[in-house]
Protein backbone atom coordinates (compact mmCIF):
# COMPACT_ATOMS: atom_id res chain seq x y z
CA UNK A 1 0.00 0.00 0.00
CA UNK A 2 1.36 3.38 -1.00
CA UNK A 3 1.58 5.90 1.83
CA UNK A 4 0.37 8.74 -0.40
CA UNK A 5 -3.00 7.00 -0.77
CA UNK A 6 -3.48 7.06 2.99
CA UNK A 7 -2.34 10.69 3.11
CA UNK A 8 -4.92 11.60 0.46
CA UNK A 9 -7.62 9.70 2.36
CA UNK A 10 -6.85 11.67 5.54
CA UNK A 11 -6.83 14.95 3.64
CA UNK A 12 -10.26 14.22 2.11
CA UNK A 13 -11.64 13.40 5.56
CA UNK A 14 -10.13 16.63 6.92
CA UNK A 15 -11.38 18.94 4.13
CA UNK A 16 -14.70 17.18 3.57
CA UNK A 17 -14.45 17.07 -0.25
CA UNK A 18 -12.40 15.90 -3.19
CA UNK A 19 -12.35 19.40 -4.66
CA UNK A 20 -11.00 21.04 -1.50
CA UNK A 21 -8.33 18.32 -1.22
CA UNK A 22 -7.34 18.92 -4.83
CA UNK A 23 -6.92 22.64 -4.17
CA UNK A 24 -4.67 22.25 -1.10
CA UNK A 25 -2.70 19.43 -2.71
CA UNK A 26 -2.08 21.14 -6.03
CA UNK A 27 -3.70 18.27 -7.94
CA UNK A 28 -6.84 17.89 -10.03
CA UNK A 29 -10.07 16.60 -8.55
CA UNK A 30 -9.92 13.58 -10.86
CA UNK A 31 -6.43 12.73 -9.55
CA UNK A 32 -7.71 12.78 -5.98
CA UNK A 33 -10.66 10.61 -7.01
CA UNK A 34 -8.34 8.07 -8.65
CA UNK A 35 -6.19 7.86 -5.50
CA UNK A 36 -9.20 7.19 -3.29
CA UNK A 37 -10.45 4.56 -5.74
CA UNK A 38 -7.02 2.91 -5.72
CA UNK A 39 -7.07 2.80 -1.90
CA UNK A 40 -10.56 1.30 -1.90
CA UNK A 41 -9.40 -1.36 -4.35
CA UNK A 42 -6.49 -2.13 -1.97
CA UNK A 43 -8.79 -2.65 1.04
CA UNK A 44 -11.57 -4.24 -1.01
CA UNK A 45 -14.49 -1.97 -0.08
CA UNK A 46 -15.79 1.61 -0.19
CA UNK A 47 -14.32 3.99 2.37
CA UNK A 48 -16.25 7.19 1.62
CA UNK A 49 -19.82 8.06 0.74
CA UNK A 50 -19.58 10.58 -2.10
CA UNK A 51 -21.64 13.34 -0.50
CA UNK A 52 -21.00 16.97 0.31
CA UNK A 53 -19.33 16.85 2.71
CA UNK A 54 -18.06 13.29 2.31
CA UNK A 55 -19.06 10.75 4.95
CA UNK A 56 -17.00 7.80 6.12
CA UNK A 57 -18.38 4.32 5.56
CA UNK A 58 -18.10 1.74 8.36
CA UNK A 59 -14.87 0.50 6.76
CA UNK A 60 -13.63 4.06 6.49
CA UNK A 61 -14.26 4.57 10.22
CA UNK A 62 -12.19 1.44 10.94
CA UNK A 63 -9.36 2.56 8.68
CA UNK A 64 -9.16 6.14 9.92
CA UNK A 65 -7.20 5.64 13.22
CA UNK A 66 -4.84 3.16 11.54
CA UNK A 67 -4.22 5.57 8.65
CA UNK A 68 -3.40 8.36 11.10
CA UNK A 69 -0.91 6.20 13.00
CA UNK A 70 0.71 4.92 9.81
CA UNK A 71 1.11 8.43 8.40
CA UNK A 72 2.47 9.73 11.69
CA UNK A 73 5.00 6.89 11.82
CA UNK A 74 5.99 7.58 8.22
CA UNK A 75 6.54 11.25 9.04
CA UNK A 76 8.66 10.35 12.08
CA UNK A 77 10.68 7.93 9.97
CA UNK A 78 11.34 10.63 7.37
CA UNK A 79 12.38 13.09 10.08
CA UNK A 80 14.69 10.53 11.64
CA UNK A 81 16.40 9.80 8.32
CA UNK A 82 16.69 13.51 7.60
CA UNK A 83 18.35 14.08 10.99
CA UNK A 84 20.73 11.19 10.32
CA UNK A 85 21.80 12.65 6.98
CA UNK A 86 22.25 16.03 8.64
CA UNK A 87 24.64 14.48 11.16
CA UNK A 88 22.23 14.33 14.10
CA UNK A 89 23.01 10.91 15.60
CA UNK A 90 23.51 9.78 19.18
CA UNK A 91 26.42 7.36 18.75
CA UNK A 92 29.23 6.26 16.45
CA UNK A 93 30.42 2.66 16.71
CA UNK A 94 33.96 1.69 15.69
CA UNK A 95 35.76 -1.65 15.57
CA UNK A 96 39.50 -1.83 15.03
CA UNK A 97 42.72 -3.72 15.50
CA UNK A 98 44.24 -3.62 18.98
CA UNK A 99 47.51 -1.83 18.21
CA UNK A 100 45.85 1.00 16.28
CA UNK A 101 43.25 1.58 18.99
CA UNK A 102 45.94 1.59 21.68
CA UNK A 103 48.41 3.94 20.00
CA UNK A 104 47.18 5.87 16.95
CA UNK A 105 43.46 6.26 17.59
CA UNK A 106 43.30 8.21 20.92
CA UNK A 107 44.10 11.65 19.37
CA UNK A 108 41.39 11.06 16.77
CA UNK A 109 38.85 10.15 19.43
CA UNK A 110 39.68 13.22 21.50
CA UNK A 111 39.38 15.60 18.56
CA UNK A 112 36.13 14.02 17.40
CA UNK A 113 34.63 14.32 20.90
CA UNK A 114 35.51 18.03 20.94
CA UNK A 115 33.78 18.57 17.60
CA UNK A 116 30.77 16.30 18.26
CA UNK A 117 30.12 16.34 22.03
CA UNK A 118 26.57 15.06 21.49
CA UNK A 119 27.76 11.87 19.76
CA UNK A 120 28.79 8.98 22.01
CA UNK A 121 31.72 6.96 20.69
CA UNK A 122 31.75 3.19 21.15
CA UNK A 123 35.10 1.58 20.33
CA UNK A 124 35.75 -2.17 20.32
CA UNK A 125 39.09 -3.90 19.72
CA UNK A 126 38.70 -6.84 17.34
CA UNK A 127 40.75 -8.75 14.81
CA UNK A 128 40.50 -7.46 11.24
CA UNK A 129 38.29 -10.24 9.89
CA UNK A 130 35.88 -9.99 12.81
CA UNK A 131 35.78 -6.18 12.60
CA UNK A 132 34.83 -6.36 8.92
CA UNK A 133 32.12 -8.89 9.67
CA UNK A 134 30.43 -6.75 12.31
CA UNK A 135 30.65 -3.79 9.90
CA UNK A 136 28.92 -5.76 7.14
CA UNK A 137 26.34 -6.99 9.67
CA UNK A 138 25.52 -3.37 10.54
CA UNK A 139 26.74 -3.57 14.14
CA UNK A 140 29.39 -0.84 13.73
CA UNK A 141 29.81 2.20 11.50
CA UNK A 142 33.55 1.98 10.82
CA UNK A 143 36.26 -0.67 10.80
CA UNK A 144 39.97 0.12 11.15
CA UNK A 145 41.66 -3.02 9.93
CA UNK A 146 44.54 -4.67 8.15
CA UNK A 147 43.82 -4.60 4.43
CA UNK A 148 42.64 -7.85 2.91
CA UNK A 149 41.47 -7.36 -0.71
CA UNK A 150 39.33 -10.49 -0.47
CA UNK A 151 37.29 -8.88 2.33
CA UNK A 152 37.64 -5.12 1.84
CA UNK A 153 36.71 -4.92 -1.84
CA UNK A 154 33.06 -4.69 -2.77
CA UNK A 155 30.55 -2.31 -4.25
CA UNK A 156 29.00 -1.61 -0.85
CA UNK A 157 32.29 -0.69 0.85
CA UNK A 158 34.39 2.50 0.94
CA UNK A 159 38.08 1.86 1.71
CA UNK A 160 40.47 4.62 2.83
CA UNK A 161 44.20 3.69 3.10
CA UNK A 162 45.98 4.83 6.27
CA UNK A 163 49.55 3.57 6.39
CA UNK A 164 51.87 0.59 5.91
CA UNK A 165 54.22 -0.78 8.54
CA UNK A 166 56.81 -3.57 8.73
CA UNK A 167 56.32 -6.84 10.57
CA UNK A 168 59.16 -7.47 13.03
CA UNK A 169 60.29 -10.19 15.40
CA UNK A 170 59.78 -9.97 19.16
CA UNK A 171 61.95 -12.15 21.42
CA UNK A 172 63.77 -12.12 24.73
CA UNK A 173 67.14 -10.42 24.97
CA UNK A 174 68.79 -13.84 25.46
CA UNK A 175 67.08 -15.61 22.56
CA UNK A 176 69.44 -17.16 19.94
CA UNK A 177 67.86 -15.00 17.20
CA UNK A 178 69.00 -11.81 18.97
CA UNK A 179 72.46 -12.33 17.44
CA UNK A 180 71.11 -11.38 14.02
CA UNK A 181 70.86 -7.78 12.88
CA UNK A 182 68.28 -8.93 10.33
CA UNK A 183 66.83 -12.39 10.81
CA UNK A 184 66.76 -14.72 7.78
CA UNK A 185 63.33 -16.23 7.19
CA UNK A 186 64.80 -19.71 6.86
CA UNK A 187 66.32 -19.42 10.34
CA UNK A 188 63.24 -17.75 11.86
CA UNK A 189 61.00 -20.60 10.64
CA UNK A 190 62.95 -23.08 12.77
CA UNK A 191 61.68 -21.56 16.02
CA UNK A 192 58.22 -22.02 17.58
CA UNK A 193 56.04 -18.94 17.58
CA UNK A 194 53.23 -17.37 19.54
CA UNK A 195 50.67 -16.48 16.88
CA UNK A 196 47.31 -14.80 16.53
CA UNK A 197 44.27 -17.05 16.59
CA UNK A 198 42.66 -18.28 13.40
CA UNK A 199 40.42 -15.56 11.99
CA UNK A 200 42.99 -12.84 12.61
CA UNK A 201 44.43 -11.35 9.43
CA UNK A 202 47.96 -11.28 10.90
CA UNK A 203 47.91 -15.07 11.23
CA UNK A 204 47.08 -15.45 7.54
CA UNK A 205 49.59 -12.79 6.48
CA UNK A 206 52.53 -14.44 8.28
CA UNK A 207 51.55 -17.96 7.23
CA UNK A 208 51.18 -16.98 3.57
CA UNK A 209 54.51 -15.13 3.59
CA UNK A 210 56.35 -18.16 4.95
CA UNK A 211 54.56 -20.54 2.60
CA UNK A 212 55.60 -18.42 -0.39
CA UNK A 213 59.20 -19.18 0.57
CA UNK A 214 58.56 -22.87 1.05
CA UNK A 215 58.60 -22.54 4.83
CA UNK A 216 56.12 -23.61 7.52
CA UNK A 217 54.77 -21.56 10.40
CA UNK A 218 55.51 -23.34 13.68
CA UNK A 219 52.51 -22.19 15.69
CA UNK A 220 53.06 -23.24 19.29
CA UNK A 221 50.57 -20.99 21.06
CA UNK A 222 47.56 -18.91 19.97
CA UNK A 223 46.86 -15.50 21.53
CA UNK A 224 44.77 -12.45 20.74
CA UNK A 225 46.09 -9.54 22.83
CA UNK A 226 49.36 -7.62 22.69
CA UNK A 227 49.88 -7.87 26.45
CA UNK A 228 49.59 -11.64 26.19
CA UNK A 229 52.21 -11.74 23.43
CA UNK A 230 54.67 -9.72 25.48
CA UNK A 231 54.06 -11.81 28.58
CA UNK A 232 54.51 -15.13 26.79
CA UNK A 233 57.59 -14.05 24.80
CA UNK A 234 59.21 -12.73 27.99
CA UNK A 235 59.32 -16.34 29.26
CA UNK A 236 62.09 -16.98 26.72
CA UNK A 237 60.93 -19.93 24.60
CA UNK A 238 58.74 -18.38 21.92
CA UNK A 239 59.09 -15.59 19.38
CA UNK A 240 56.30 -13.54 17.81
CA UNK A 241 55.95 -11.73 14.49
CA UNK A 242 54.11 -8.48 15.18
CA UNK A 243 53.51 -5.16 13.40
CA UNK A 244 55.82 -2.31 14.33
CA UNK A 245 53.09 -0.26 16.01
CA UNK A 246 52.36 -3.16 18.36
CA UNK A 247 55.96 -3.09 19.57
CA UNK A 248 56.09 0.53 20.77
CA UNK A 249 56.23 -0.44 24.44
CA UNK A 250 58.84 -3.17 23.91
CA UNK A 251 61.85 -1.02 23.02
CA UNK A 252 62.29 0.25 26.59
CA UNK A 253 61.97 -3.26 28.06
CA UNK A 254 65.45 -4.62 28.83
CA UNK A 255 64.13 -8.18 28.81
CA UNK A 256 62.87 -7.96 25.23
CA UNK A 257 64.47 -7.46 21.83
CA UNK A 258 62.96 -6.46 18.49
CA UNK A 259 64.61 -7.39 15.21
CA UNK A 260 63.71 -6.78 11.57
CA UNK A 261 63.82 -9.62 9.05
CA UNK A 262 65.83 -10.00 5.91
CA UNK A 263 64.19 -9.59 2.52
CA UNK A 264 61.61 -10.30 1.35
CA UNK A 265 60.25 -7.84 3.89
CA UNK A 266 56.76 -8.35 5.22
CA UNK A 267 54.43 -5.36 5.73
CA UNK A 268 50.82 -4.91 6.64
CA UNK A 269 48.61 -2.21 5.18
CA UNK A 270 46.08 -0.59 7.50
CA UNK A 271 42.85 0.86 6.10
CA UNK A 272 39.57 2.38 7.23
CA UNK A 273 36.40 0.78 5.91
CA UNK A 274 32.78 1.89 5.99
CA UNK A 275 29.73 1.25 3.85
CA UNK A 276 28.61 3.49 0.99
CA UNK A 277 25.41 4.50 2.81
CA UNK A 278 27.22 5.38 6.05
CA UNK A 279 29.82 7.35 4.11
CA UNK A 280 27.13 10.00 3.43
CA UNK A 281 26.61 10.71 7.15
CA UNK A 282 28.51 13.87 8.23
CA UNK A 283 29.95 12.62 11.58
CA UNK A 284 31.28 9.49 9.87
CA UNK A 285 32.78 11.55 7.06
CA UNK A 286 34.44 13.80 9.63
CA UNK A 287 35.82 10.86 11.61
CA UNK A 288 37.34 9.46 8.40
CA UNK A 289 38.94 12.84 7.67
CA UNK A 290 40.37 13.15 11.18
CA UNK A 291 41.69 9.59 11.17
CA UNK A 292 43.31 10.05 7.77
CA UNK A 293 44.95 13.27 8.92
CA UNK A 294 46.01 12.39 12.47
CA UNK A 295 46.83 8.70 12.12
CA UNK A 296 48.87 9.20 8.98
CA UNK A 297 50.87 12.01 10.57
CA UNK A 298 51.41 9.90 13.70
CA UNK A 299 52.55 6.93 11.61
CA UNK A 300 54.96 9.11 9.63
CA UNK A 301 56.39 10.66 12.79
CA UNK A 302 56.60 7.39 14.72
CA UNK A 303 58.07 5.12 12.06
CA UNK A 304 61.48 6.87 11.77
CA UNK A 305 61.63 7.19 15.56
CA UNK A 306 61.04 3.49 16.03
CA UNK A 307 63.56 2.64 13.34
CA UNK A 308 66.18 4.80 15.08
CA UNK A 309 65.49 3.16 18.43
CA UNK A 310 65.73 -0.23 16.80
CA UNK A 311 69.15 0.61 15.30
CA UNK A 312 70.38 1.68 18.74
CA UNK A 313 69.67 -1.82 20.05
CA UNK A 314 71.66 -3.57 17.32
Amino acid sequence: MRIELLQTFLKVVETGSFLATARVSGLTQSAISRQIQALEEEVGTLLLHRKSPVVLTVAGERLLPHARRMCQEWQRAQESISELLQGKQTELCIAGIHSLIAHQLPPVLQQFCREYPEVQLRVTALGSDRALKVLKDGLVDLALVMDNPLLTRGGELVVEPLYSEPIQVLMTATHPLSQYERIPWSVLAEYPQAVFKDGYAMRSLVGSHLAAQGLTLKAALELNTLDAFRGVVRQGQLIALLPQSALVDCYADAELQVRPTEAPLLERKVVMVTTTDRYRIPPIQRFLQLAAQLIRSTAEATSPHLSAKLLQTL
